[in-house]
């Protein structure tokens, strides 16, 4: 098992490798110059040079990019002229120096995502510790609804195998499978907050923190957080649903539950005892993906309803180009992504032994 999760780990850094070189060739060839745009459009050549330089955009695209693995990896090596951009500076990077030279130093550091173009040179890494929060918050909310909901329905479903029930639900799951996320926000958002607010008295947009009525402070508003996690959780509940009876339904074709109903247990028992614990393998793989995919698919629906989160801030900076706050929020989500996949593997090793002989 060991050697297995080892595996994982190497494949995992190789492919965070390649999603961080495809996200830098892939922003660094919009068109716009960020320089300019520090400097609201401002002509000014020495300005547009000293800026330039400040942010190693004065290099060719190779140099740029070694520049970017630089400040990512948490081991690092910096220069010790101050004007060059891989200077070490207190106030840039946390960590520390082990090692230092007449040519240079190398650092331990957290890995350092640059500064924000549009924001005061606020760091990415501070704007994503505020809003990511929020995210988590919404997508645990969501799957958790998710997940509860459509274990329970999944059930239902395949005990009720070609029943109208069954049908109803492989209906719903079917639609709510096709409902974009963008449309389901909209549609939730007028049905509950719009036309029903009377008797939900739920508010169409609001995070989890609001100002109250005087401006003395935040409180915090919990109801805020159930539309946008229900209309997250609609696609994956309705996954969930489908995946569950499928599974179970092959799992209570099997020789070992015709063998546990002769020796007289009863259905209760052969289906949490037995049957559902083999089928959750493949529930725990769609609930782990769609629960990273969660922090990417939340941008819509975070805008609409006006939930303050990393999905919000991704719009913001795509609307203003934004560049390292737009990288910084992508590569988290990948990180989100590689370590959701590694902790499958490690819970397939306790509800399947077979994984741990790999």
């Amino acid at each position: 098992m060991f050697k297995y999760i080892l595996k994982k780990i190497s494949y995992s850094f190789i492919t965070f490798l390649g999603v961080v070189t495809v996200v830098f060739l892939l922003f660094n060839v919009m068109q716009g110059d960020p320089a300019r745009m520090m400097l609201d459009q401002n002509e000014d050549p020495k300005q547009l040079a000293k800026i330039r330089h400040q942010l190693g955009l004065d290099q060719n695209l190779l140099v740029q990019y070694l520049y970017y693995l630089n400040d990512l990896s948490p081991i690092s090596f910096h220069a010790i002229d101050d004007k060059s951009y891989t200077h070490w500076d207190d106030k840039k990077f946390n960590g520390f120096q082990v090692i230092q030279t007449k040519k240079g130093s190398l650092a331990l550091k957290i890995p350092y995502l640059r500064e924000s173009y549009q924001q005061n040179g606020t760091k990415v890494s501070d704007i994503i510790a505020q809003t990511l929060p929020n995210t988590l918050i919404l997508a645990i909310t969501s799957i958790l609804i998710a997940f509860i909901f459509g274990i329970f329905l999944g059930i239902i479903s395949a005990l009720k195998k070609n029943s109208w029930v069954d049908k109803i639900l492989l209906v719903t799951t079917s639609v709510g499978m096709s409902l974009p996320s963008f449309f389901a926000a909209i549609l939730v958002a007028w049905l509950f907050a719009f036309v029903l607010h009377r008797y939900t008295g739920l508010n169409m947009t609001g995070s989890l923190y609001e100002v109250d009525d005087y401006g003395t402070g935040k409180y915090l508003s919990f109801k805020n957080l159930i539309l946008p996690a229900l209309t997250l959780g609609i696609r994956p509940l309705a996954v969930i649903t489908q995946l569950t009876r499928n599974s179970l339904l092959d799992v209570l074709n099997q020789d070992y539950i015709r063998t546990a109903y002769a020796k007289g247990l009863n259905q209760k028992q052969i289906i949490w005892r037995h049957a559902l614990r083999n089928a959750l393998n493949p529930v725990i793989t769609a609930a782990s993906g769609w629960f990273a995919g969660m922090l990417a698919g939340a941008v819509f629906v975070e805008f609409i309803f006006g939930w303050d989160g990393l999905g919000k801030e991704i719009v913001k900076a795509l609307n203003t180009l934004d560049q390292p706050v737009i990288m910084g929020a992508v590569l988290v989500i990948a990180v989100a992504f590689i370590f959701i996949n590694i902790l499958v593997d490690i819970i397939y090793g306790f509800l399947d032994p077979r994984v741990r002989s790999q």
